[in-house]
């Protein structure tokens, strides 16, 4: 049985990752377009032949981080080391992502992170809410997403919240209420509050920079194409308004749409005092770590007026929580996710930079560009945005999609007559917002679909009908917010 399987194993990584590698030599033979050649031409230092090599090694990258032969972090590592090899790029531009500020900003907030599981404090989070609101399952469903948005400014992974976190608490309950896959009760309250919470959790991402992996990503690639600098502050209050908006209506509609068939849950309330009551008061490595959180709220709020940037204001995060002994070093030398976010983030950063430089990017967005030109930026930006939205669909990670079309698409909208901060930034917002439509998406997805309480076919259906909504509700309720911060 061993041997099958070891089998079945070997055959699937030779199969994905053959496919990658194919994929990337196809891309690699196809002559270069006379257009990309006409693109280069106009920078000296553009290179067609290297552009097109570097994009068969990106493509086959991306398909490979799709298709998952192996871990991110392998996968990146190989593709640094083709770019040497290949001479595409010199050693040191294949390296110089690990030199990336943004990078080591997510890289710093996964490690305060951690502080919120170690400290015990993120469960106590999502315990007092569930206190306060958990005496309906309508109100259940409020306190896990508020438990969500309250932590999300600290917690670079949407993964750790939501399925580290706020999942288990989820699952206990609906068990307590009797609410179980196997005996075809999931309708009670499990598959209302797993569905509900899941949908939700993209629009919290989407409302900090530091709420996602790849939200600083989408930062520097429009700093990379543009030269433009998005603060933390200034993507917070953009995406506050249609978030609060979003994350009041969902419950609501899902409610509506979908509704448990327990709608009164007083025994929450209890099963909360409990936990609270066995988890004691605040404890004094808690309270320290609420003084970080807020510290670096403040920091990031007010510290560009000090040349603080957000970087520097997350080392100063971690370097109080190692002083004073929250976290130790082997925290830092065992949070996986961090190391690996390093590895890959500097990989895609990198690459993406390159095919700016090299004029690949460019010429893509000049293709986008004239196929919808002549019908207004409004109209062009528009169709630009559903179709990075929902080619989504083709995607497992909101980071790989993010890498594969977002420079090229925000360089397209602003050649369109776009304003640069409000394409860059309703983009970046769509890269959180489009996670929730399949069960594969994003990190949560496979945690809370492997559950079992949601089918498929339900998945995909209410995700198609959310999408629609939230995209009314960013537009709508966003556009007009956004006219009045003058980012149109």
């Amino acid at each position: 049985m061993q041997k099958q399987e070891g089998k079945k194993f070997t055959s699937s990584l030779l199969f994905t990752g053959g496919v990658s590698i194919l994929v990337g030599i196809i891309i690699f033979l196809i002559p270069i377009p006379q257009s990309l050649r006409d693109v280069a031409e106009l920078v000296p230092a553009r290179n067609a032949e290297l552009g097109w090599r570097l994009l068969a090694i990106f493509v086959a990258t991306i398909v490979a981080l799709i298709l998952k032969p192996f871990p991110m972090g392998t996968v990146c590592f190989i593709s640094i080391a083709v770019l040497a090899v290949t001479k595409t790029t010199t050693v040191g531009v294949a390296l110089s992502g690990f030199s990336n500020t943004t990078i080591w900003l997510i890289v710093c907030a996964f490690f305060i992170s951690r502080g919120f599981v170690k400290t015990g404090l993120g469960q106590r989070i999502a315990y007092l809410f569930m206190k306060a609101f958990g005496k309906k399952t309508l109100g259940l469903s409020y306190s896990f997403i508020i438990s969500d948005l309250v932590m999300a400014p600290a917690m670079p992974s949407n993964t750790a919240r939501a399925g580290g976190i706020i999942y288990p608490i989820i699952r206990s309950l609906a068990n307590v209420f009797g609410s179980k896959v196997e005996d075809g009760t999931e309708r009670k309250v499990g598959s209302y509050l797993l569905y509900t919470t899941f949908q939700a959790d993209n629009v919290v991402s989407a409302m900090f920079m530091t709420a996602m992996a790849a939200n600083p990503l989408a930062a520097q690639i429009a700093s990379d194409v543009l030269g433009l600098q998005i603060s933390w502050m200034q993507w917070a209050v953009a995406a506050f308004v249609p978030g609060i908006v979003s994350l009041a209506l969902l419950p609501l509609l899902m409610y509506k749409i979908y509704p448990p068939e327990i709608k009164e849950t007083p025994e929450a309330t209890e099963i909360a005092k409990k936990k609270l009551q066995e988890m004691g008061p605040l404890s004094k490595k808690e309270k320290q770590m609420i003084f970080v959180f807020f510290l670096i709220l403040v920091l990031w709020i007010f510290g560009p007026n000090f040349r603080i940037d957000a970087t520097t204001t997350a080392l100063i995060g971690l370097c109080t929580m190692l002083l004073i002994g929250i976290l130790d070093f082997n925290d830092i030398k065992t949070e996986q996710s961090a190391w690996d976010t390093l590895v890959w983030f500097a990989a895609l950063v990198m690459m993406a930079a390159q095919l700016n430089t090299l004029g690949v990017i460019p010429w893509f967005s000049v293709t986008v560009t004239n196929s919808v030109s002549g019908l207004g930026w409004v109209v062009a930006f528009a169709i630009i945005a559903l179709a990075y939205f929902y080619s989504h669909y083709f995607f497992a990670s909101a980071t790989a999609h993010v890498s594969a079309m977002y420079g090229a698409l925000l360089l397209a909208s602003v050649s369109l007559g776009a304003p640069p901060l409000f394409a860059a930034l309703v983009l970046a917002f769509f890269s959180n917002l489009f996670m929730g439509l399949t069960h594969y998406g994003t990190g949560p997805a496979p945690v809370y679909f492997g559950s079992g309480y949601v089918t498929q076919g339900t998945w995909w259906g209410y995700a198609f009908l959310i999408s629609v909504i939230n995209i009314a509700i960013w537009v709508l309720v966003g556009g007009l917010w956004w006219r009045i911060l003058g980012l149109w």
